[in-house]
């Protein structure tokens, strides 16, 4: 006995993956890449020893030493 609501959706993307292969993978793709964006992070720390980097620096660190005004950039 088959049931027409599972064989139905099975012989369609049986279909579309033999006329319209770009469609069909371009679809598998897209649903995959969410699932991988949860999936890789613990993945990627847990079995890997992935370190996070420290972010970089949010400004120039100042020199500890007194600033020399430049000169001999006066107006006449």
């Amino acid at each position: 006995m088959t049931i027409p609501f599972v064989t139905r959706p099975l012989n369609f993307l049986r279909r579309m993956a033999t006329e319209n292969t770009v469609y069909f993978w371009s679809l598998g793709v897209g649903f995959l890449g969410p699932v991988l964006v949860v999936a890789v992070p613990p993945i990627r720390e847990k079995y890997f020893g992935y370190v996070k980097p420290e972010d970089p620096p949010i400004t120039y660190p100042m020199p500890k030493r007194p600033r020399n005004p430049p000169a001999g950039y006066e107006d006449p």
